[in-house]
């Protein structure tokens, strides 16, 4: 095993989990630093984090359950690779779900929780700035899994979560319009509404909002650009 140059001399990383391993592809692949398709590789996870097939099988089963990974028998793990017919679905239960939550979480926020919104939104802008689109993309579904949580429906913002995941694979096969990425005038409005608890306001607010990252999808068939493990995971150890 390498040693961190951060870690103090003589010691080195602690090896990783399964929970590590998971969080961090789970990071690559809301990234898009690891692409829909992708062959997750047992010997090829387990060399670059430096651990055995038994801990990194636990990581993909924890990341197969999440719908981010997908086991194939016989042929191993790959990125999740959403249909075309599930990419519809997902965004149809966004638009069904999202708005009522976003006027629930505007009658619910605190100004600790606008707070933390707007953070993600200068985060966000920071991103695209940097031209990290993918970081970008992961902060933007985290402004919405938040809201979803301010909303306090614990059970509505789970399916949130999921459906965000699967968004993220969806974007990566089918999006179209990456200047949508900087219409960043919706997420402020929302909060804006969300501060004045303006419940109509916020749910007409989150639905056209839905509604136009879905019509910035290209749903047509097409395969995303292969990219090799080690590239993708290349800044651990």
């Amino acid at each position: 095993m390498n040693k961190n140059a951060d870690d103090p001399p003589g010691q080195r990383k602690a090896p990783a989990t399964a929970e590590t391993i998971s969080q961090y592809l789970s990071l690559a692949i809301h990234e898009h630093r690891l692409a829909p398709g992708t062959k997750l590789g047992e010997d090829d996870i387990g060399e670059i984090f430096h651990v055995s097939r038994t801990v990194v099988r636990a990581a993909l089963q924890s990341l197969a359950h999440g719908k981010l990974v997908d086991i194939h028998r016989n042929r191993g793990a790959f990125v999740a690779q959403p249909t075309l017919r599930e990419a519809q679905e997902v965004f149809e239960a966004r638009e069904l779900l999202e708005p009522r939550t976003a006027r629930s979480a505007a009658a619910r926020a605190t100004p600790e929780d606008i707070d933390l919104l707007q953070r993600h939104i200068a985060e966000e802008h920071a991103a695209l700035a940097a031209g990290d689109q993918g970081r970008a993309l992961r902060l933007s579904g985290q402004f919405h899994i938040d809201i979803s949580r301010i909303a306090d429906q614990s059970t509505i913002a789970g399916f949130v979560e999921t459906l965000i995941a699967r968004s993220s694979l969806i974007i990566a096969l089918y999006w179209r319009r990456e200047s949508a990425l900087c219409e960043s005038f919706a997420h402020h409005a929302l909060v804006d509404a969300m501060a004045q608890q303006d419940g109509e306001q916020a749910e007409g607010l989150m639905r056209s909002h839905i509604v136009d990252l879905h019509s910035a999808l290209d749903l047509r068939e097409k395969a995303a650009p292969p990219r090799s493990l080690r590239d993708a995971l290349q800044p651990w150890g």
